[in-house]
């Protein structure tokens, strides 16, 4: 215990530094996507996730969205649980066979105006999954796409203002 505790006390922190600019580009982009919320649906834009069969690369990028260091909750950006609360469907990975019928369920409870989007590579088309048996298709091929964000994984900046373009789109 003393060995931890000096070590401590000798090396100084253990954290990393904020992030640099894209910290103030991603605050600007999730307060406008707040504001364009409200004036669009008189409250915060509720966003239901959905792993229809990724290998996760995306999520940890979903969650950095609302982390400490990015916090877009503050501007509006609100996760939910139930799709019956949700405005965005934000699907992540192919859609494999497992989760198809789920996906399916998850659209038909969500209330109208509904919006999907196609979050990273293999949302858009399969990315390293395409070919496999696994995988039904692309999220296109299942439900009406919205908005397809690219990348393996999208950063959490890139996701932000996706969900500005939508809303701006959709208006």
């Amino acid at each position: 215990m003393r060995t931890f505790l000096f070590d401590a006390l000798t090396k100084g922190k253990a954290t990393i530094p904020s992030p640099g600019p894209d910290a103030a580009a991603l605050a600007e982009a999730a307060r406008a996507l707040g504001e364009r919320g409200r004036q669009r649906l008189g409250r915060s834009l509720a966003i239901r996730e959905i792993d229809a069969g990724s290998c996760n690369g995306c999520e940890l990028e979903i969650h950095a969205v609302n982390n400490p260091v990015y916090d877009a909750e503050r501007f509006g950006l609100k996760f939910v649980a139930s799709p019956r609360h949700a405005d965005v469907l934000l699907v992540t990975g192919p859609v494999t066979w497992n989760m198809r019928e789920a996906l399916l369920r998850t659209w038909h409870a969500t209330p109208e105006p509904k919006w999907v989007v196609a979050l990273g590579d293999c949302a858009v088309n399969c990315g390293v999954f395409a070919g496999s048996p696994a995988v039904v298709g692309p999220l296109a091929d299942i439900l009406p796409v919205d908005l397809h964000v690219p990348g393996c994984p999208p950063p959490p900046l890139a996701i932000v203002k996706a969900l500005l373009a939508l809303m701006e789109v959709q208006a």
